[in-house]
């Protein structure tokens, strides 16, 4: 089975440059999407077998998640506890007879750290909302999580270290959910790999020189590993400031 996740940074910009060409090419059985910044009936995309799921933002041209799938979920969540209504689109959980998915766009604490506690709160809300799931079956969280956890997943830690994306708070939360019983998939397949990263800034020169950040990930719970086949990143594919990243099971 193939998983894919991709921060589009605006579906319909991406479906212009190229989105259906890799969407095809890559055949995954569920691919998800995050920042789709757009509102239903907005865009009409059609995806031969794939059941479609959509987490819109109120704000219009914000945030958003989607999920298309060729295994039809049995149940379809929207939110989590008392964020089951909230308002920016950012979480879609599907559950499947295996495990369940839960596509996440998570909140950016900003470049000044506004935003940083109310970040640290949805750090915790996920965290037990993925350790309740992970009690009844096993969980593939994947999507842009907006932090690089270690030195290795940035080009320039000691710089950034401080900067959104980079607190010693957001990468602490993302060690505290690994401790509940989760893994990062492409570190437990490339511990020490470097330059590996999923997300570049606009300026010039900077993806030609792949000055880049590993912020979008697929985790997953610790029992699942005897079934994880490999992780991936495909750095080369455009159409966003992010690129898609891949989860093979057994």
């Amino acid at each position: 089975m193939k998983l894919v996740s991709w921060n589009v940074n605006g579906l319909r910009a991406c479906v212009q440059k190229g989105f259906l060409d890799y969407f095809n090419e890559v055949n995954a059985d569920i691919f998800c999407v995050q920042e789709t910044k757009l509102q239903k009936g907005q865009i009409d995309l059609q995806l031969d077998g794939y059941d479609q799921y959509w987490n819109y933002a109120l704000k219009k041209g914000y945030s958003g998640t989607a999920v298309f799938t060729k295994v039809k979920p049995l149940t379809v969540k929207y939110g989590v506890g008392e964020l089951e209504t909230e308002d920016e689109g950012r979480i879609l959980t599907l559950e499947f007879e295996d495990f369940y998915l839960v596509n996440v766009y998570t909140p950016n604490a900003k470049r000044d750290l506004t935003r940083l506690p109310y970040r640290l709160e949805w750090e915790d809300e996920m965290r037990a909302y993925l350790t309740n799931l992970d009690g009844v079956k096993p969980v593939i969280m994947c999507g842009d999580l907006n932090v690089a956890h270690e030195d290795i997943d940035l080009k320039n830690a000691k710089s950034n270290r401080g900067n959104s994306g980079f607190t010693l708070e957001e990468c602490g939360k993302m060690t505290d959910l690994l401790a509940e019983g989760f893994v990062d998939t492409f570190r437990y397949f490339y511990p020490d790999q470097e330059d590996a990263y999923s997300w570049w800034s606009y300026m010039s020169k900077v993806r030609e020189r792949n000055i880049g950040w590993r912020i979008d990930y697929f985790i997953a719970s610790q029992k699942m590993t005897p079934i994880l086949k490999d992780a991936s990143i495909d750095a080369h594919v455009m159409g966003s400031d992010h690129c898609p990243v891949i989860l093979e099971l057994n």
